[in-house]
């Protein structure tokens, strides 16, 4: 699939994960997407039961995404979509992108990744349907060269036809699990979520 070709139509973007919990580096991405690529929207989608980390300890669904309506609530392009956590079972990332496409096919939407995750794509569920159906912005990070990125990306366009397009961000050295970690420590997380969503979780006792 190759996006932006056509005429008037909505350009989505979607940033998808656990959000356990969401983070200033998961809006400074969006923000970068949404600015980089011209897009009409954000939809910020915490997954349901997510099949790669069934074995790990994570938030409920309601709670995930209270956090993620705090985090977003002053960005005007930024939407919250409960769309997998409506789901019972494991959520594929593959049946969400052919779902949305089902629904509104007059938008195009753009699957926001850092290099991480692209780099682990072919493990994911149908990974030639999640190409089909979106374009791929994924984030360089700084461990990984630009070499190793491009080298990657025309492997994935010879196997899957995917269009990936590279988003280019400041490096932000914040992730869920260190977050939960300090904040299990007693250590300050100022600064690396957002103040609503740094009251909720001391006002609920998360990660304690």
């Amino acid at each position: 699939m190759t996006c932006g070709m056509g005429i008037n139509m909505k350009k989505t973007g979607i940033m998808g994960g656990t959000f356990n919990p969401i983070h200033n580096g998961h809006l400074m991405l969006a923000s970068e997407a949404l600015r980089q690529f011209r897009l009409d929207e954000v939809l910020f989608m915490p997954c349901g039961v997510p099949y790669m980390k069934s074995r790990q300890k994570v938030e409920s669904g309601q709670t995930r995404a209270e956090m993620t309506a705090l985090a977003i609530q002053d960005k005007p392009h930024f939407t919250l979509s409960t769309i997998e956590l409506e789901q019972s079972g494991s959520t594929y990332t593959y049946q969400t992108l052919e779902r949305l496409r089902r629904e509104d096919p007059d938008t195009e939407y753009y699957f926001i990744v850092g290099a991480d995750s692209l780099f682990h794509m072919k493990e994911w569920k149908c990974p030639e349907r999640i190409f089909a159906s979106c374009c791929i912005l994924a984030a360089v990070r700084g461990d990984i060269t630009g070499g190793e990125m491009e080298e990657r990306i025309r492997m994935m366009r010879r196997e899957y036809r995917a269009d990936i397009r590279l988003l280019r961000t400041p490096c932000v050295n914040i992730s869920s699990s260190d977050i939960r970690c300090r904040v299990a420590a007693g250590e300050s997380i100022d600064g690396d979520v957002p103040e609503p969503v740094k009251a909720y979780i001391e006002r609920r006792g998360l990660y304690r």
